[in-house]
This record gives structure tokens, C-alpha cells and sequence, in this order.
């Protein structure tokens, strides 16, 4: 079975990795970054060494988002950041192919002991099955 296994942050995170720390996230230090880096590179090679990692990514800050609607015509309707008001955005995801529930589970569960400076926020690891099916009214 497929699942996504997505990890959140915010803009203040991104920064305080950058060491523009706040008060919803301290800085980090060098060495806490390259630890962390280390952390989830293992994972990743753990993951491919299973056969179970099809695609993971970090995702740029949330200042660089774009969001795109379309106005009464049809055409596009572009906002960009800032999103200093955004509490929590995805950060970054795997793409799983796992045998069981359990496992991913498992495997968030590394991921969430990920380190970080003490103070920062935690946040939950989400995972989410991929419907390869789509809805059925069966």
C-alpha cells in the first residue's frame, strides 16, 4: 500500500533553521542543523535500502508559495506570500510503499524523533493512505 508521510513546519521555522530565530521557534546552529540533515538522511536510505521510499522532498519556506484560483472568467488569480499568518504548512513528505499500516506508523515515528533545538515546536507526523482507486458509490 501507498502513503504520503507528510511533516509540517511554519515560515518561523524556516527562518530559525536559516539562525534567525524567534519566539515561536529558536535558532538553530550549525550543528544542529547537520545532525538533524543526518537524521533524516538515514531514514532516507533506510527506506530505499527496503524498496519502501518512492519519492521524498523538503519543501522551500512558505514565503515562496503561491496560491492560484480562477475569477469569474476562468483565468487565473495569483496570490503570493507573505504568510506570516500561516500557523503550519507542509514542510516536506515521503512517498511510501509499505506493507502495513504498522510500518509507516513505524517509520513516523522516526521521523518524529527527529532533533531539534530544545524550545521548538513539535508538530505531528501525518501520515495518509494513497487512493489509487479514487471514490467508489459501491
Amino acid at each position: 500500500m501507498k502513503y504520503l508521510v507528510m511533516v509540517q513546519g511554519s515560515q518561523a521555522d524556516y527562518e530559525a533553521m536559516s539562525g534567525r530565530g524567534s519566539a515561536e521557534s529558536p535558532a538553530w546552529d550549525k550543528d544542529q542543523l547537520t545532525t538533524m540533515f543526518a537524521h533524516m538522511n538515514a531514514i532516507n536510505e533506510e527506506l530505499t535500502a527496503k524498496g519502501e521510499m518512492l519519492d521524498g522532498q523538503g519543501l522551500a519556506a512558505p514565503s515562496t508559495t503561491r496560491f492560484v484560483t480562477v475569477d469569474g472568467e476562468g483565468g487565473p488569480v495569483v496570490t503570493d506570500g507573505p504568510y506570516a499568518e500561516t500557523k503550519e504548512v507542509l514542510a516536506g513528505y515521503w512517498l511510501l510503499d509499505c506493507a502495513s499500516l504498522d510500518r509507516v506508523t513505524e517509520i513516523a515515528a522516526q521521523v518524529a524523533r527527529c532533533p531539534a533545538p530544545p524550545g521548538s515546536p513539535e508538530y505531528a507526523v501525518v501520515i495518509r493512505p494513497v487512493d489509487e482507486r479514487g471514490p467508489s458509490q459501491d
